[in-house]
């Protein structure tokens, strides 16, 4: 197959260009002259989204362990310009977390529709417990490497990310093991110093949780996990970017601080995305609402919960809110993810030998069609 469009996203540019697919690969990239079986226009040929944390959407959420709502979620998640994604847990007792990641080993290898699962993020339950922000509390427990192994021979493996507070990490050891086996250790719900992150980071730690929420912040004498997550330019950093949980400045701050290479859009959405305001749900054991701006909140504390945003609406509000330059905006839910996984080899770019995952937008930032290595899922 071949498709055109005078605006291909290629090495951070915008070309006319062709790209030919060929068994689940991107073949070759092509002069625009070339004929192509499908012409785009103008819209803008993009890598597929990549989505490093996101706890579920449209009911279901990863804790719950069903197949049925993993695979919908796989399948619908296209929607959004997203063609991988690590489903990601939350805080809960051990045999909620364990049945949680058995089920996302169990809809791997069984097979499903859609978006690829790249894996598990772990978030919790080793956590902090002021910054805890919505993570049950009744649940958090110190990291312990034993316990650890337990989840991960569940998940068979699939735990490519974890969160923890690394000042509750006694001599880094949890940091240091899951680093050493392939786990990316990513430090966030926590009231860690600049200097415990920044010691965290020399015993494995590659990235922080969404930025500048969950954390100790930013004070020009104590410059906190924000300060970490803003000045430590080998370190990757997440940040949310719905416009709720940072405003347009923040989030513009973020990008200009971050280097190009280390700046991650995520989403991490609820299980609430894509339900109307007023709805409820259970989110660890605890009930939420969604508000008429589209983000979530603990019924009876009213902390902020999570959001229900698409990722196609993230670039939106980085580029036309937070006036981000747009290749910024574009690798932090592409290439930079891909990086951080190791995956950057496969997906996360257009590029010849890449997986065909393309997402294709509307002039609106809107999806048109999404290709999931090579056959059109949107």
């Amino acid at each position: 197959m071949k498709i055109k469009s005078k605006r291909v996203y290629i090495c951070g540019d915008l070309f006319p260009a062709v790209i030919e697919t060929e068994n689940g690969k991107i073949k070759r990239v092509l002069s625009y002259d070339e004929e192509a079986d499908i012409d785009y226009g103008e819209l803008r040929i993009l890598p597929g989204f990549i989505d490093i944390h996101c706890h579920g959407a449209y009911g279901f959420d990863t804790n719950y362990g069903e197949e049925e709502g993993l695979r919908y979620w796989a399948e619908h998640i296209v929607s959004e310009g997203v063609t991988g994604f690590l489903a990601t847990t939350v805080t809960e007792k051990k045999e909620v977390l364990l049945k949680a990641v058995r089920n996302v080993a169990d809809v791997t290898h069984k097979g499903y529709q859609g978006a690829r699962i790249l894996g598990i993020h772990f978030e919790g339950p080793y956590l902090d417990m002021e910054y805890k922000g919505a993570q049950p509390p009744e649940a958090i427990v110190p990291p312990s490497i034993e316990e650890f192994k337990e989840y991960q021979e569940a998940a068979d493996g699939l735990i490519k990310v974890i969160t923890l507070a690394p000042e509750h990490d006694p001599d880094y050891a949890l940091t240091r093991y899951a680093s050493e086996n392939g786990v990316v250790v990513s430090m966030g719900h926590s009231g860690a110093s600049y200097e415990t992150a920044l010691l965290g980071a020399a015993n494995g730690a590659k990235s922080i949780t969404h930025t500048y929420n969950g954390m100790s912040p930013f004070k020009h004498r104590d410059n906190g996990m924000v300060g970490a997550a803003l000045r430590l330019s080998d370190l990757y950093s997440e940040v949310i970017c719905d416009c709720n949980h940072s405003t347009p400045q923040a989030l513009r701050i973020f990008f200009d601080a971050k280097n190009a290479d280390h700046a991650i859009m995520i989403s991490d959405s609820l299980m609430c995305k894509g339900s109307a305001p007023g709805s409820r749900f259970m989110f660890g054991g605890h009930e939420i609402e969604v508000y008429p701006d589209g983000s979530a909140h603990l019924c009876i504390e009213k902390n902020l919960a999570g959001s229900t945003m698409k990722i196609n609406e993230g670039l939106r509000n980085l580029v036309e809110k937070a006036l981000v330059p747009f290749d910024k905006a574009v690798n932090s839910c592409t290439i930079n993810p891909a990086r951080l996984l190791g995956l950057d080899d496969q997906i996360g770019k257009i590029s010849a030998g890449y997986d065909a995952d393309i997402t294709i937008l509307n002039d609106d930032y809107s999806v048109n069609t999404v290709y999931c290595k090579g056959v059109k899922a949107f």
